[in-house]
């Protein structure tokens, strides 16, 4: 399916296939010959009698002769594939450690190269064209066919794909290439590599030169030095690293956290042990809840004992995989971006998005942006048609002067020096006349926006005179249109731009759809059948990508050959723009991200958030990560001490129930025993549906397609793949894809992958690589935190609760279960808080308290509690780099969400798992600002805003209460007041943000005044009442003890 085809709209279920335009013949595939060195990429060449070169006699492993002699010369003397140490070959000179061996070595029979690969051949073929059943008619051994691919230039056989037979290419020799193969294991860091790292930011001189007294050391002639070989040096050290945290900061933030645990125990025994007789129900609810609070503490604070920073080469990572005058050898990405209505997620945002995907710093012919749009709007649609005409002009723009960010309508705002760093003389005109298209781009959508407001009568309908195939948005076709991309989508320049297409599933009354879910399940199949990437990028629609390089910073970690082989996804974290400076309402989530995320990474990896992140596709496929070298079996006897006949019992019960695809990132896909149980007990369809083609681009593990020449079939098998369907009877949503369950499908997610042994990393680039918006005004974040929350009571209620779940196999980490068991508890605390919140206003009003009066050796316990718990926050400030502001705004707004939307979120999950209502809090608007941050000042009322208000009021009643049964009672009531008006006050303090909202700007007097005036305005009150000063005080009897007849 090529660019500007047309739009092709289907149903698989009723047979039916609408295309508005016709197709040109994809271009023929080019014939690639030889075999390449898995380091180098130069070919491997052949012995003097005429054989192909084998350096390794125990795996085979693919590498030319220059670098095997390097690598016995100067690097381990070991394969970088099965750690075997290089044998010397005839011709080879001699190394330390050569002693010992035979000057002739016998390679003849010992490795015979080429049947292993006529049984590769025959297991593939077996594999790729064996019976099975798609419910298409009947079977016809003579004629079958794979269902034709999309062909551009990545079309591709890679390593690691199976072989296709030749049958259609009338003679042509296709054989493999090295595109998509640089991910073999590398050799270890060579002697001087930590130099290397220390001066990788010095010019190129300065590494020669230390490369050359390196060589001279080692008793070489510098002269003779061929200028590459420190390249080569460079391109085999690793491609990131770890950066553990300096131990003078992370050992005493570790210390206070085992002593606020010791004190925290005594501080419970205490309060356990000394009740308080005359107000015990009051004291019974501090101790439940103060249980509460330490047992949530420990699930927050353990995942974040080993804290870690990385840090990336992209250097290297263009050393190794993009050398001049070659094609780059980068591994493809597909991005997808998802939207459901225009008229609330702006069609403008979402362009502006996509155009910052086009515009990336990374090959076009290895990118390819799908938008899913699962509204079927025509607004979306049209928007998208004219943001790919302006990104003919915009990409060109935007990599000849280096642009950063590449989102037009924030680069455009940015209040900087714009001509800094720039030299080229034409800038200043091309970018006014850039500006002046882009203002104009704007109105063409907004023209767009307010014509789409009212819906005709009869429908949408296209330019062409069709209706549109979406006007009923709960019924209508799979709709999919290529932009750009292959034969259509050059730039103003004349250089080929990303492919970009536009997909909107099928839906149909009576099917389960799954919202973003679905939607997201069902842009992994359609890309897999069009451009199957090895990698995929998926962005909310207000996501865009701020740093260009962004998935140069991922590739860094999925293609490492030392620890990319089982990593899952790369996550981002979530920055945001248009948020007010002091971030009231914690809206940066930055405590989240830069603390949680970081101890997270150190265990198992951080938690999936929804946006901003890079998975491996075979991890989305439901298989489990390669595992290392088998040991050797153990030999048993079959008796009881051996244990060797459960070990092996174990063992196969794991392969049958759940078959893994173990392949490693070479591109080496599976032993041939793997292959053959995977042929007999894998049931395909079952699991990945009834699509040919979709399940012959799961067995790809590097991505690629296999030649297609029919777009009429490509065209029927994309519709089909997102046909509403499709994934009844599959295991999609349950084992594949993004998991079905929860509204917050990204924590499900994240965590079925973790549970089969994946691991992920955390990537904090310097400049943030993605930027978002986010809901600033009260209301609004309120609800955003009830949806979080909702999904998580949903999340421990489901099969998947990280309480139950995932113990079988062993692969999750503890320390990684404590933080998802604390995502999916942490809703409860509202229950806990909310009661603790209330107590002092019980105790101001009643005049009694939760403790008792206590001695000076108990009150340590406290005074030693309160410390460890500020010493543990300001520590944990220091080596994250947080600042207190921020630390303190997630404390305020941690309560707050805790008494409303949390709240909310526990009681509607109840009613939804106990009784199966569902329950639905809507949001109206009653003001708005037009000013800067007026977001920030609009007032929704909405039932959230209940229980905070109610805690502040009765607080601040029982503060003037508190004070005025103290002025009344004489000197000696102010002690026990000051305890009751400290917790009181704790309250107030955390919902000042809450109520500062909730005033919104009365006249624009700050709220703090407002609080200030009531309180003191009180306070006087009742101290002019007690006072009375112009009240004549008259001596005379007691009438109260006498009477006034006495």
């Amino acid at each position: 399916m090529e660019a500007s085809a047309g739009l092709v709209a289907g149903s698989h279920n009723r047979n039916e296939l609408v295309v508005i335009h016709g197709h040109e013949e994809p271009k023929p595939l080019k014939a690639l010959n030889g075999q390449v060195c898995e380091i180098c990429g130069d070919e491997i060449g052949v012995t003097a009698e005429g054989d192909l070169f084998v350096a390794c006699n125990e795996c085979g492993f693919p590498v030319c002769r220059p670098c095997y002699e390097y690598e016995r010369r100067e690097g381990t003397q070991m394969c970088p594939q099965c750690k075997t140490r290089y044998k010397r070959l005839k011709g080879s000179p001699r190394v330390e450690g050569d002693e010992d061996e035979e000057d002739i070595d016998d390679l003849e029979h010992e490795f015979n190269l080429e049947d292993e690969q006529k049984k590769q051949k025959h297991l593939t073929e077996a594999m790729l064209y064996g019976k099975m059943s798609y419910g298409r008619g009947p079977e016809d051994d003579d004629n079958i066919q794979i269902p034709p691919i999309i062909t551009n230039a990545r079309s591709r056989p890679v390593s690691g794909e199976f072989p296709l037979p030749n049958h259609h290419l009338h003679g042509e020799q296709v054989l493999s290439t090295s595109l998509h193969k640089r991910v073999h294991p590398y050799p270890l860091s060579e002697p001087g590599s930590v130099r290397w790292d220390q001066n990788k930011e010095a010019g190129w001189k300065d590494r020669m030169d230390e490369w050359k007294s390196k060589q001279g050391i080692l008793g070489g002639d510098p002269d003779d030095i061929d200028p590459d070989m420190p390249i080569m040096d460079e391109a085999r050290q690793p491609l990131s690293r770890k950066v553990p945290i300096a131990s003078s900061k992370i050992n005493p933030y570790r210390m206070i956290i085992v002593i606020r645990l010791v004190v925290l125990g005594f501080f419970l025994r205490y309060r356990i042990l000394n009740p308080v007789h005359d107000a015990i129900g009051l004291w019974l609810t501090s101790i439940i809840c103060e249980i509460w609070f330490a047992f949530s503490w420990i699930l927050d604070q353990f995942p974040k004992w080993f804290p870690i920073d990385r840090e990336t080469y992209l250097d290297r990572l263009s050393l190794r995989y993009e050398r001049e005058g070659e094609p780059s050898m980068l591994c493809p990405v597909d991005i997808f971006v998802s939207t459901v209505d225009p008229l609330k997620e702006p069609p403008l945002v979402t362009a502006n998005t996509v155009l910052s995907i086009l515009a990336m710093d990374y090959p076009v012919d290895k990118i390819s942006c799908y938008v899913s749009d699962d509204g079927a709007s025509m607004l979306t649609f049209e928007s998208l048609s004219e943001t790919a005409e302006f990104a003919r002009k915009w990409v060109p723009f935007c990599k000849k002067f280096n642009i950063e960010p590449r989102a037009p309508e924030m680069y455009f705002s940015l209040k900087v020096d714009y001509l800094k760093d720039k030299v080229q003389p034409t800038f200043v005109k091309e970018r006014r006349a850039m500006k002046r298209e882009y203002e104009e781009f704007k109105v063409r959508i907004n023209a767009m926006v307010a014509k789409a407001i009212k819906v005709p009568p009869e429908g949408w309908i296209m330019q062409d005179g069709t209706p549109w195939p979406g006007n009923n948005t709960r019924d209508h076709p799979g709709m999919i249109q290529v932009f750009l991309g292959h034969s259509g989508g050059l730039d103003a320049e004349g250089n080929e731009l990303p492919r970009l297409v536009y997909v909107s599933r099928e839906k149909r009354p009576g099917f389960q759809h799954h919202k973003k879910a679905g939607a997201m399940n069902a842009l992994v199949r359609v890309s897999a059948v069009l451009t199957n990437a090895p990698f995929m990028l998926n962005l909310d629609c207000d996501h865009y990508i701020n740093n260009s390089k962004a998935a140069r910073e991922a590739m860094c970690f999925l293609m490492d050959p030392q620890i990319g082989r089982k990593v899952c996804y790369v996550q981002f974290p979530q920055r945001f723009d248009g948020i007010d400076r002091n971030d009231r309402y914690a809206n940066r989530n930055t405590v989240f991200f830069d603390i949680n995320m970081k101890g997270l990474d150190g265990v198992q990896g951080p938690v999936y958030v929804g946006t901003g992140c890079v998975f491996r596709r075979q991890a989305l496929y439901g298989y489990d990560p390669p595992k290392g070298p088998k040991r050797p079996k153990m030999a048993s006897c079959g008796c009881c001490p051996c244990f060797g006949r459960r070990k092996k019992l174990k063992y196969s019960k794991h392969s049958k129930g759940e078959p893994s695809i173990n392949g490693d990132a070479s591109g080496a896909s599976f032993q041939d025993d793997d292959k053959e149980l995977l042929m007999s007990q894998m049931n395909f369809e079952k699991k990945f549906g009834q699509s040919a083609a979709f399940v012959t681009s799961t067995l790809m593990e590097q991505g690629g397609v296999p030649p297609s020449s029919s777009p009429a079939a490509l065209l029927k098998e994309a519709i089909h793949v997102i046909s509403c369907g499709y994934e009844d009877k599959t295991e999609w949503g349950l084992e594949l894809g993004w998991i079905y369950g929860s509204i917050t499908e990204d924590i499900l997610t994240g965590f079925k992958m973790h549970c089969r042994g994946w691991r992920s990393i955390y990537c904090m680039p310097q400049r943030p690589a993605f930027k978002g918006s986010a809901p600033i005004n009260l209301s609004d974040r309120l609800n955003q935190v009830l949806r979080w929350a909702l999904g998580s009571v949903e999340i421990f209620f489901s099969r998947h609760s990280p309480v139950l779940y995932g113990y079988k196999g062993g692969n999750l980490k503890w320390l990684e279960r404590f933080a998802y068991i604390n995502t999916t508890v942490y809703p409860f605390t509202s229950l806990a808080l909310l009661a603790y919140c209330t107590l002092p206003a019980v105790c101001l009003l009643t005049g009694k308290f939760i403790m008792p009066t206590i001695s000076t050796f108990a009150s340590l316990f406290f005074i030693s509690l309160f410390i460890s718990i500020f010493a543990t926050g300001i520590l944990e400030l220091r080596w994250s780099g947080v600042s207190i502001e921020e630390w303190w705004r997630n404390e305020q707004f941690w309560v707050i969400g805790g008494v409303s939307a949390h709240l909310f979120a526990v009681v509607q999950g109840l009613l939804k798992v106990l009784a199966g209502i569902d329950t639905n809090f809507t949001v109206t608007s009653k003001a708005s600002d037009d000013e800067d941050f007026g977001e920030l000042y609009a007032f929704k009322w909405t039932t959230l805003l209940i229980p905070p208000t109610t805690l502040l009021i009765i607080n601040l009643v029982g503060v003037v209460a508190g004070i005025s049964d103290a002025i009344n009672n004489g000197y000696q009531s102010w002690g026990p007041l000051f305890g009751k008006l400290f917790f009181a006050f704790w309250v107030i303090l955390h919902l000042y943000p809450f109520l500062k909202g909730l005033m919104g700007r009365q006249n624009r007097t700050p709220t703090i005044v407002v609080i200030w005036s009531v309180l003191l305005a009180s306070i006087f009150s009742l101290l002019w009442v007690r006072i009375d000063p112009f009240v004549l005080k008259t001596k005379g009897p007691d009438v109260k003890q006498c009477g006034i007849n006495c």
